[in-house]
């Protein structure tokens, strides 16, 4: 099985790369690590939905991509299934 992995940025502009738990619109959810020590993360759209921010340990975690380009990525991996209301 192929985890989707994507890179965030830390407030000190370190990239990680972290493995997506679930992908929605609406909320992003990550691991950081692995084994015993990985942490959950639920990523939110920022205010202006320009990217997804969430905080780990007190830390800060941006994914510096917006709410419709993360939809189309839903869209373009799972053509079948389509959101109520679009047609």
């Amino acid at each position: 099985m192929n985890d989707e992995r994507i890179k965030v940025k830390t407030e000190t502009g370190q990239v990680l790369d972290v493995v997506v738990l679930n992908k929605r619109a609406e909320r992003i959810q990550v691991v950081l690590g692995e084994g015993v020590h990985s942490v959950k993360c639920d990523l939110s759209p920022t205010w202006n939905g320009l990217a997804y921010a969430g905080s780990v340990m007190g830390r800060e975690i941006v994914y510096e991509r917006s709410r419709e380009q993360v939809q189309a990525d839903i869209d373009r991996l799972n053509p079948n299934i389509r959101p109520s209301g679009r047609r």
